[in-house]
């Protein structure tokens, strides 16, 4: 029987990761699982697949982290290491440990990139065409719309779905259109989409095929055009825009640590009513990750999903940590550990009966 979730990967990956000291999560909303990605010993990669509702956007801030899914956006920490009360119960080597602290229920918005800013969390609401923020009075406040949306309305009329953040705020979003229609960003997918900046709302580039996942890095924007297979540069000096390189493939997803971008690629479905007319749907025959040098221009290693996993949305590299490891109310054997300034407990059974 095949085990779900397999990988295959070039063998440099483990090694790359060990040396450089970070791990990956991955976001697949079709599987319904974030997947965290590592090596302990620089030869194997392991993961870990944690089950979530649709997962899309990953957010990370220091010792915070969060992840937009189907309802609901979920908040954890690492606050006081709780990776140290696991360790010593179960004789594991985790480095670091996220406890879910929170549960916001939004409704089914379809949060697509998540970021944290100056004490609030930022999330494209790809269904009623803004970007918002999150307290517990509303499902949702919006802060910004695109200069041509009209009204807030669940139709996803642009799909709005990528945000870069600067000092705090958005700063630039891609859109799949500027339709203010039901849907009506299917109609032309590989001609309308576009960059645009925040708040102004100018359109910086147009023409594009499926933008996502725009990302400032040294002083330039990146994004993927995914339609296209492009990894995208906007000098934001110059304004000069450059195709820094083409994989061949839908990619959508991006993170960067020092030298490396990875970048996240979906598999294209024969029976896909988005996709399967893409020019990149050949190249597009596995998901995973693509390791890129962007100081050299090559790609250096990649990894396959041969099965389980079909899309990817986000990608985060996790530095400073090659095990992690993400606890969630459903895991009911770590709801007994407790944190609080100074300290952390797992509370023991025969404590429990006390």
């Amino acid at each position: 029987m095949e085990n779900l979730y397999d990988i295959t990967y070039t063998p440099n990956l483990p090694e790359i990761m060990v040396e450089n000291q970070f791990s990956v999560m991955i976001t697949t909303y079709q599987a319904g699982k974030l997947i965290i990605i590592g090596s302990e010993d620089g030869k194997q990669l392991v993961q870990t697949p944690i089950g979530l509702k649709k997962p899309m956007g990953i957010a990370i801030q220091g010792k915070k982290l969060a992840v937009a899914c189907l309802d609901e956006i979920r908040f954890f920490s690492s606050e006081e290491n709780p990776q140290e009360v696991i360790n010593k119960s179960e004789g594991s080597t985790y480095d670091l440990a996220y406890a879910q602290r929170a549960i916001y229920n939004t409704g089914i918005l379809d949060v697509h990139d998540l970021e944290f800013g100056d004490g609030i969390i930022w999330g494209v609401n790809t269904l009623l065409s803004c970007l918002a923020v999150y307290d517990i009075n509303f499902s949702f406040r919006a802060k910004w719309k695109p200069p041509f949306i009209d009204k807030l309305v669940p139709e996803d009329f642009c799909h709005l779905n990528g945000m870069a953040m600067e000092k705090g705020l958005p700063k630039y979003v891609t859109a799949l259109s500027q339709t203010t229609t039901k849907q009506g960003w299917r109609k032309d997918k590989m001609n309308s989409g576009v960059l645009m900046n925040v708040p102004e709302g100018n359109i910086l580039v147009d023409g594009l095929a499926m933008p996502h996942s725009p990302r400032i890095f040294n002083n330039k924007l990146y994004f993927l055009e995914s339609g296209k297979g492009n990894l995208l540069s906007l000098d934001l000096n110059t304004n000069e825009l450059e195709v820094e390189f083409n994989f061949d493939c839908f990619v959508r997803g991006l993170s960067f640590y020092g030298n490396l971008a990875l970048i996240g690629k979906s598999k294209i479905r024969e029976t896909s009513k988005d996709f399967s007319d893409l020019k990149v749907k050949e190249g597009s025959q596995y998901a995973g990750l693509i390791f890129y040098d962007f100081v050299n221009k090559k790609i250096i290693g990649e990894l396959n999903y041969t099965n389980s996993v079909e899309e990817i949305f986000d990608v985060k590299i996790v530095q400073n940590a090659i095990n992690p490891i993400i606890v969630t109310s459903e895991i009911e054997k770590y709801s007994s550990i407790m944190t609080f300034p100074g300290n952390k407990f797992w509370r023991t059974e025969n404590e429990e009966n006390n």
